[in-house]
């Protein structure tokens, strides 16, 4: 799935070439198990200066505890105390947090917003990683609608980390039309934390080719980012920026229900959202709620990931369903076409009860032109019990229960 935003560039800083030595005990495997890498010892990493927040705050979140920093090579006189004066309040939090004392001075513990620990921004568009195609396989069966393709790329050789709801930025190589280099663009990130080997070393998208008729010349034109992307071979080059976004996290509660409704390549942060739950096996995260997919494309050939999802539904019937909106080939009773939101309309009275919990989550995920379908079929929906959607989605919102990402 692709967003048209951009990332923003970065500056350079001149105390970023400073090594410092991490002396570190306690560490979770992956970050999901409870049983630490090792039971007794310590384990070392060397960071530059300006990734020295980020590293607190990744060791915090895997439950580390940092024994000591101590400066490498040029400049190790200088005690690491005093290398660290500039950094800001977040790091003297991440080290408080993780000896477990409050840093001197530090301020009062605010209630942390979803989305606060996960990873942000770690390669930006003037530093972006270079990783390497894996593999790029075709999506859509015979008889289907346009060039859908699943990528994987190696990320072993950096530090990128992301977790399930995030995206990452891709440069095409080249210049544009008026010779700079290509903007970034987002394509929402379809592998879990983990990536699809569950090796924590690859990142995957669902990437679909964009082409239309310019309105102006009538030429054919194909999307520059999405067709190199889709022309992409195995050891193949590719410039990686993020990642980005907090809009589409999963919630910490493993018990909540996961409402998903999504068209085309927005399946691509439910199918992260969906193996992490049912296709995994993940120590620290068993989920025990429902999730319900809702997914509308036009032909049954463009049913992404198919017999993945079916598979899991069958294996997992109390807590997976599946519900497809196919417009070319289904009919609603009045015989208009299937879109999603007719789907909504014909589970109003399910769906509407599952609304009400407040461990329910509402995702949306696809084209921008679905929100209105959507809001066609959850008024109908609301309607039948007397309440204003557009009402009530606002404070769904403010409870940070209806999730929105649209392209």
């Amino acid at each position: 799935m692709y967003s048209t935003s951009a990332i923003g560039n970065t500056n350079g800083e001149t105390a970023g070439n400073r090594m410092f030595r991490y002396e570190v005990s306690g560490l979770r495997a992956n970050g999901v198990s409870q049983t630490p890498v090792r039971q007794s010892g310590s384990v070392f990493f060397t960071v530059p200066y300006n990734r020295m927040v980020a590293e607190m705050r990744r060791i915090t979140r895997l439950g580390g505890k940092i024994l000591s920093i101590t400066p490498v090579g040029e400049g190790a006189a200088q005690p690491a105390a005093s290398a660290m004066a500039s950094s800001s309040n977040a790091a003297d939090s991440a080290v408080a947090s993780s000896n477990g004392a409050p840093a001197k001075g530090a301020a009062k513990a605010k209630k942390k917003k979803p989305g606060a620990d996960v990873p942000s921004n770690i390669y930006k568009p003037k530093n972006p990683y270079i990783g390497k195609c894996m593999s790029n396989d075709s999506l859509v069966g015979e008889g289907g609608s346009g060039i859908v393709q699943h990528l994987t790329f190696d990320i072993s050789e950096g530090d990128l980390e992301y977790v399930e709801g995030q995206s990452i930025g891709i440069i095409a190589p080249g210049e544009d039309d008026r010779g700079r280099a290509h903007k970034v663009r987002l394509y929402s990130i379809a592998s879990t934390r983990h990536g699809d080997n569950v090796d924590d070393k690859t990142v995957s998208l669902c990437v679909r080719q964009l082409e239309y008729d310019d309105p102006d010349t009538g030429e054919h034109v194909y999307g520059t980012c999405s067709t190199h992307l889709c022309g992409l071979k195995p050891g193949d080059d590719v410039a990686i920026t993020g990642p980005v976004g907090k809009e589409m996290l999963l919630p910490d509660d493993t018990k909540a229900n996961i409402i998903m409704l999504g068209t085309g390549t927005g399946i691509a942060p439910f199918r992260a959202f969906l193996w992490r739950m049912f296709k995994e096996n993940n120590p620290g995260y068993k989920f025990d709620g429902l999730a319900w997919l809702f997914f509308g494309i036009p032909y049954s050939a463009n049913i992404l990931y198919k017999d993945d999802l079916e598979k899991m539904q069958a294996e997992n019937p109390d807590n997976m369903r599946l519900t497809y909106a196919i417009s070319r080939e289904q009919k609603t009773e009045s015989g208009g076409k299937m879109y999603i939101q007719e789907r909504i309309k014909e589970a109003a009275d399910e769906l509407w009860g599952l609304i009400q919990k407040p461990e329910t989550h509402l995702y949306m995920c696809g084209l921008r032109g679905m929100e209105a379908g959507v809001d066609e079929g959850m008024t109908a929906a609301a309607g039948k019990f007397g309440v204003d959607w557009k009402e009530y989605r606002r404070q769904l919102k403010k409870e940070h229960r209806w999730h929105v990402e649209v392209y």
